[in-house]
C-alpha cells in the first residue's frame, strides 16, 4: 500500500470519526480509532504467530475466539454486514464482554486490561462507526513498510492531541525530547526498562528503536523472543493512555510489552526486592498532581504530590548498576520547605550518583496546558553504583546544561525550528564540558543550600547575548511563574502561622 493511500485512509476515518455527536473532542476520537486500529492489528499479529507456529511445526492457540476477530465482524459482505444500531449492540453486548474476559497468557491479560475501562464511551451513530471500519478495512499491512508509515501516523495523531487537547501533555512528550533522553542514557539488549508512567509509551517505544538499531541485522529469533518479551515495563493509571500506549508499542513492532494499569504510586516502595528492580527507567511522571493519604503511606517520605514520590518510587525501582533518565518539574529540584522533598533529595545525592541536571526551556511542556507556557522542566540523569565493599556510590559533583532551543516552538503549535541546544548538550555531557551553558556544581554546595537543586548558570550573562527573542520571552515567562509559586508558598506559611495562633 503507498504511503499516499495509508495516509488517505487513516485520516478519513479519524475525520469520519469526528462527525458523531458522542466524539465531542479530539480525545474522544483519538480513543475511538486507537482500539480500533488495536484490534485490527492484533488480528495481523495473529496470523504472523500461527504462520510462524506453523512453520516450527508447533500449534497456536490464538487468543480472541474466531467469532470476535476482526475480519469475522467487520465482514463487508452485504448479507452479514453490521452496521447501525445492530453493530453498537454487537460491541456493548458481545466484543467488549469477550475481550474484557478474556484469560490465560501475557496477551490475554494486555487486552483484557486494555477493554476493562476502553472505549470510555461509545458512539452514539453506528452508521458512522461503520464508515470508519470501512475506512480501517483499506489499511492493509503488506510489510514493515506500512507498519513503520502507520505508526508515525499514529504518533502524528498523538502529536496533534498534545497540541490542541490542553490536558494532552499528561501523556504525549515531544519526540526530541525523548530521543535525547534515550540517548543519553543508551540502553542496551539484555537490559529491562521500566516507564512508571508510561503514557503513550514514548520512551519505551524509542528505546526498543534505539536497541533495535544497534543490533542491526545480527538480531536472531532467541533475540527477538526477548525483546518481546522481557524487556519492556510500564504502568499507566488512566484507561485512556494506557489504550494509546498498547497501540503506539503494537504499532512499533513491540507486540508482548508488559504494560499494567494500575496507579504505581499505589505500590509500598519498602517492599522491593532487586526482583522487583530494573536495569534502566525512562520517565515524565505527571506534573502537579496529588494523592490521598492512603497512597502517600506507601513511602518513607511522605507527600500529596505526586512529582516527589514518583522519584521515591524510581529510586526504589532501579537495579544495582541501573540508570535512570527523566523528566521533573523544577518545583522538586527548589524547594526546601517540605520536608518530603529535601529528605527524598538527600537520599538521593547520597545513595545514588546524580550526575547530571538539563534545564529545559519554558515552553517545551507548552501541549500540558490550556493556556500559557506549561511547567518549567528539568531532565534528570542518575545510576546506583555500588564499591568494592557494596557501599552506594553518592553524588560527587551535578554537571549543569541550560538549553534555549530543542528543535521546536516553545509554543502549543511546536513546529520545527532550526535552533536546537540538545546535540551540543550531548556533546559537552560526555565530556562534562563547562561552557557559556554548562557549569560543574560541587555536592558540598548543594547541601548547604539545604537540597536545593536549582542551579544557576554562572556564565549566563554571557550566554544572554546571543539569545533569540523567543528564548528571552520564555524566560520572562519563566520567571513570572516562579514569582507566583514563591508568592503562593507565602501566602500557605502566613496562612499556618494564622492557624497557629488562633489555636493559642
Amino acid at each position: 500500500m503507498s504511503r499516499e493511500t495509508l495516509n488517505t485512509q487513516f485520516w478519513k476515518a479519524a475525520k469520519i470519526l469526528r462527525q458523531d455527536d458522542n466524539t465531542n473532542s479530539l480525545l474522544d476520537y483519538v480513543e475511538q480509532i486507537s482500539w480500533i486500529l488495536f484490534l485490527k492489528c492484533f488480528e495481523e499479529l495473529e496470523k504472523k504467530r500461527r504462520d510462524e507456529a506453523e512453520f516450527e511445526g508447533k500449534s497456536y492457540r490464538q487468543i480472541i475466539a474466531d467469532k470476535f476477530q476482526w475480519s469475522a465482524w467487520t465482514n463487508p459482505d452485504p448479507s452479514k454486514k453490521l452496521t447501525g444500531q445492530a453493530l453498537l449492540d454487537f460491541l456493548s453486548n458481545e466484543l467488549f464482554p469477550h475481550l474484557r474476559n478474556l484469560k490465560g497468557n501475557s496477551g490475554s491479560s494486555v487486552i483484557r486490561a486494555l477493554f476493562e475501562e476502553a472505549p470510555s464511551k461509545m458512539l452514539k451513530d453506528g452508521n458512522i462507526l461503520r464508515d470508519a471500519i470501512d475506512a480501517i478495512q483499506e489499511i492493509q499491512f503488506e510489510g514493515a513498510d506500512d507498519i513503520h508509515t502507520l505508526s508515525h501516523l499514529y504518533e502524528s495523531l498523538l502529536a496533534k492531541l498534545g497540541r490542541e487537547g490542553g490536558f494532552g501533555g499528561e501523556f504525549y512528550t515531544p519526540r526530541p525530547i525523548i530521543e535525547f533522553v534515550v540517548r543519553m542514557v543508551d540502553p542496551q539488549f539484555g537490559q529491562t526498562i521500566y516507564d512508571p508512567a508510561m503514557g503513550s509509551a514514548g520512551f519505551l517505544v524509542e528505546a526498543h528503536k534505539h536497541m533495535r538499531a544497534a543490533l542491526g541485522a545480527r538480531i536472531q529469533p532467541a533475540d527477538e523472543r526477548r525483546l518481546q518479551r522481557e524487556t519492556f515495563f510500564g504502568q499507566e493509571k488512566k484507561p485512556l493512555p494506557y489504550l494509546l500506549g498498547c497501540m503506539n508499542m503494537i504499532l512499533h513492532g513491540v507486540l508482548t510489552p508488559s504494560l499494567n494499569r494500575r496507579n504505581t504510586l499505589g505500590d509500598d516502595v519498602r517492599k522491593f526486592t532487586e526482583k522487583d528492580r530494573f536495569d534502566v527507567i525512562l520517565t515524565n511522571p505527571p506534573f502537579g498532581g496529588t494523592e490521598h493519604e492512603s497512597v502517600t503511606a506507601n513511602f518513607r517520605y511522605p507527600s500529596k504530590a505526586t512529582s516527589i514520590t514518583f522519584v521515591q518510587h524510581i529510586m526504589a525501582k532501579v537495579k544495582r548498576g541501573g540508570r535512570v533518565g527523566m523528566v521533573i518539574d523544577e518545583g522538586v529540584l527548589f524547594k526546601t520547605t517540605e520536608s518530603a522533598y529535601v529528605d527524598t533529595k538527600k537520599e538521593l545525592l547520597e545513595q545514588f550518583n546524580l550526575h547530571t541536571i538539563i534545564s529545559l526551556p519554558v515552553g517545551v511542556f507548552a501541549n500540558a496546558v490550556a493556556t500559557g507556557t506549561g511547567p518549567k522542566t528539568n531532565l534528570l540523569f542518575f545510576e546506583r553504583k555500588l564499591d568494592e565493599a557494596g557501599r552506594p556510590i553518592g553524588t560527587k559533583e551535578i554537571w549543569y546544561y541550560e538549553v534555549e532551543a530543542v528543535g521546536f516552538s516553545l509554543t502549543k503549535s511546536q513546529k520545527p525550528v532550526p535552533d536546537n541546544d540538545l546535540p551540543d548538550c550531548f556533546e559537552k555531557a560526555v565530556r562534562r564540558e563547562v561552557s557559556e551553558k554548562s557549569w560543574i556544581v560541587p555536592v558540598a554546595e548543594i547541601v548547604a543550600k539545604n537540597y536545593d537543586l536549582s542551579g544557576i548558570n554562572p556564565n549566563a550573562k554571557v550566554a544572554k547575548k546571543h539569545r533569540s527573542p523567543e528564548v528571552i520571552a520564555a524566560d520572562i515567562a519563566q520567571k513570572h511563574e516562579r514569582v507566583l509559586e514563591i508568592m503562593g508558598e507565602i501566602q500557605e506559611l502566613l496562612a499556618n502561622g494564622e492557624e497557629a495562633a488562633d489555636t493559642e
